[in-house]
């Protein structure tokens, strides 16, 4: 554990390099608040915080920056829970109270404006569409063998998978097959089983074909990236760009990531700390979205590791918290 100056110096580094993203010296941190000594003294103390893990010299004239191990003090010990100013509030209360429909759209939304908030790339991840009942189903024909099944879900999900099959499907199968999914699944959850006969062989093909395509669509969480265009603006070198945006495209991983993060206890991940290589440079900033006090997605920020942590975790949890109030309603 630190003493009570070389915490405040820390701070005073950590707070200093976030906003200039510049090495920082003794002579400027001398002035801080809190700090009040010589800068003499703070170089010293710098030393000791160097030695220990705390910050690195990237460069022999330069000042000094914080590392991982800084910036995990600084959030854990230091970073008190921050609070949204009362514009970003606004925009926030706003954009629930204004937003309808479709619930991909609604997602995608949010994650563009934890972008805005944040200036950071974000992450918005919903609740699988099997959590939701199916409100109605159609199977309409697209050709001889090849039809698509749509189902609209509780939660403002319209799901649409393909179907093909051996024998021709004509306009009338198709009718009498939408009307026997309506009859047997309205208002149940995606769920694979068997489905109840029609007492038609023909229609039951198509029937069942169209509860295997939406019951595999189900466990899908629906994933949103927003923010892409600042990950540009927050890293120097190209190839950690590169190797970020790569991996933004990669669902799976960032679902993995978030989810992990989450399941360890955490709200922070610190460059390596998440273990995902392509985003060593990059922290991690989550919260679950909740439900009636059940788990049903998660958002996040993910910026440099300088980012300022205290609003990021102010952001994410009055959005997280502004979503799960607007799905739980969605549900009601």
């Amino acid at each position: 554990m630190l003493d009570e100056r070389k915490t405040a110096i820390l701070r005073a580094i950590v707070h200093e390099y976030i906003a200039t993203a510049q090495p920082v010296g003794s002579t400027h941190i001398a002035n801080a608040p809190g700090v009040g000594v010589s800068s003499a003294t703070v170089r010293n103390e710098m030393a000791v915080l160097e030695q220990e893990g705390y910050l690195v010299q990237p460069h022999t004239s330069a000042g000094r920056i914080p590392t991982d191990k800084g910036y995990r003090f600084f959030v854990d010990h230091m970073a008190h829970p921050g609070r949204l100013d009362t514009s970003a509030a606004q925009q926030v209360g706003a954009f629930f109270d204004a937003t309808h429909g479709r619930l991909e759209e609604m997602l995608h939304q949010t994650s563009n404006l934890l972008s805005q908030l944040t200036h950071h790339a974000s992450l918005v991840v919903g609740p699988p569409p099997d959590r939701a009942t199916i409100r109605s189903v159609q199977v309409v024909s697209l050709s001889a063998r090849i039809a698509v099944v749509v189902a609209v879900l509780s939660n403002g999900t319209v799901e649409n998978q393909t179907i093909e099959l051996d024998r021709e499907i004509t306009e009338l199968r198709a009718s009498a097959a939408t009307a026997h999914l309506q009859r047997v699944l309205q208002g149940r959850v995606l769920e694979a089983g068997d489905l109840a006969p029609s007492g038609d062989v023909d229609v039951d093909e198509v029937c069942a074909a169209a509860h295997r395509a939406l019951s595999a669509s189900g466990h899908r969480e629906p994933v949103f990236v927003g923010g892409t265009s600042v990950v540009a603006q927050s890293f120097e070198a190209v190839e950690t760009v590169r190797s970020v945006l790569h991996t933004l495209e990669q669902q799976y991983v960032m679902v993995s990531l978030v989810r992990d993060v989450l399941n360890r206890g955490l709200s922070v991940a610190i460059g390596v700390e998440h273990g995902i290589e392509p985003l060593a440079a990059c922290s991690v900033v989550v919260a679950p979205v909740v439900v009636e006090g059940e788990h049903v997605g998660t958002v996040g920020v993910l910026g440099p590791t300088r980012m300022n942590y205290p609003q990021a975790l102010a952001t994410v949890e009055v959005v997280s918290d502004r979503l799960g109030k607007h799905l739980g309603e969605g549900a009601g």
